[in-house]
C-alpha cells in the first residue's frame, strides 16, 4: 500500500488562533506532530490554508502544500491537497491519513493500529476509539461517543453518552455498558475519498455536528481499532498550559 499521511492546518481558531505555531518545548506543535507522523510514514505532508504555517513546515525541512482557504472540514483540505501532491509527485496512493495537526502528543502505535485496518481489503474508512476510563466523564459532549459492532465497525457517533442505560442512575451507567471516545484520526482509501467530499451534509450530521455521521448515513462503513493508547489534543489555551505543566509528557 502506498500511504499518504496529511495534517490538516488552519491558522484561524476559534478557541485558540494560531495553535499549530504555538511554542511546546522549543518546537511549535505543528513541528512535533509532523516528526511523529514521519517516523511511521514516508510520505508526510501538511496541508495548510496559511502562509505563516507553510514557511514554519518548510523551515524545519518538512512538506507542506497550500490549499484553498474556503473548506468547511480537513477531509476537504485533505482531498484538494492529495490532488495536488499526486501531481506534483507524479504518482497515485492507495490510502490516505488525515491526522490532526492538534496532537503533538500523537502516538506512532496508534498511526500503525489505524493503518492496520487497512489490511482488510474490504475497509473503506477507518478510525481509532479508546474505552473511557471510570474517572472520565461520559456525558461530555464535547468528547465525541461511539458504538461499535462486534465486528469492529461504527454503529453511530453521538455526543451524548451512547448506549443510553436504561433503569439506573446515569451514575451508574458505565457499571453496565462499555464505553468508547472517538479519537479524531481517519484512513481513507482514495476511492472512498474522493466520493466522500462530495456528500452533503445530511439530518445527522447537523443535528449532531460529526462529519463523520454524514458517511454513515449514506451507507460507508467506517471499521475501528481500540487503542490503549493516551490522546490529547489541543483545543485551548488551558489545554496547552497543562501539557507544558508536565501532566502530560510531548517528548
Amino acid at each position: 500500500m502506498k500511504i499518504l499521511a496529511l495534517i490538516p492546518a488552519r491558522f484561524a481558531s476559534t478557541r485558540f488562533p494560531g495553535k499549530p505555531l504555538v511554542d511546546i518545548r522549543g518546537k511549535t506543535m505543528i513541528r512535533r506532530v509532523y516528526e511523529r507522523c514521519s517516523g511511521v510514514f514516508e510520505q508526510v505532508w501538511v496541508a495548510t490554508d496559511d502562509l505563516r504555517i507553510f514557511n514554519e513546515v518548510e523551515g524545519f525541512g518538512g512538506r507542506a502544500i497550500m490549499t484553498s482557504g474556503n473548506h468547511e472540514s480537513g477531509t476537504e483540505r485533505c482531498y484538494e491537497a492529495l490532488v495536488r501532491i499526486e501531481e506534483k509527485l507524479n504518482c497515485r496512493f492507495d490510502i490516505i491519513v488525515n491526522i490532526q495537526g492538534d496532537e503533538p502528543c500523537i502516538s506512532q502505535i496508534q498511526l500503525r493500529e489505524l493503518t492496520g485496518c487497512f489490511k482488510n481489503g474490504d475497509t473503506e474508512i477507518a478510525t481509532l476509539v479508546s474505552r473511557f476510563k471510570e474517572s472520565e466523564n461520559i456525558f461530555d459532549p464535547g468528547t465525541p461517543k461511539v458504538t461499535i459492532s462486534k465486528n469492529l465497525f461504527a454503529l453511530y457517533f453521538s455526543r451524548n453518552a451512547i448506549p443510553y442505560v436504561r433503569g439506573h442512575n446515569q451514575e451508574q451507567w458505565n457499571r453496565f455498558a462499555i464505553y468508547y471516545k472517538h479519537i479524531g484520526l481517519y484512513g481513507y482509501t482514495r476511492q472512498t475519498l474522493s466520493e466522500i467530499v462530495k456528500l452533503d451534509p445530511t439530518p445527522a450530521e447537523r443535528a449532531e455536528k460529526l462529519e463523520q455521521l454524514r458517511w454513515l448515513e449514506n451507507g460507508y462503513s467506517i471499521k475501528v481499532a481500540i487503542t490503549e493508547q493516551p490522546s490529547f489534543s489541543i483545543d485551548t489555551p488551558e489545554d496547552l498550559e497543562m501539557l507544558l505543566s508536565g501532566n502530560i509528557i510531548a517528548d
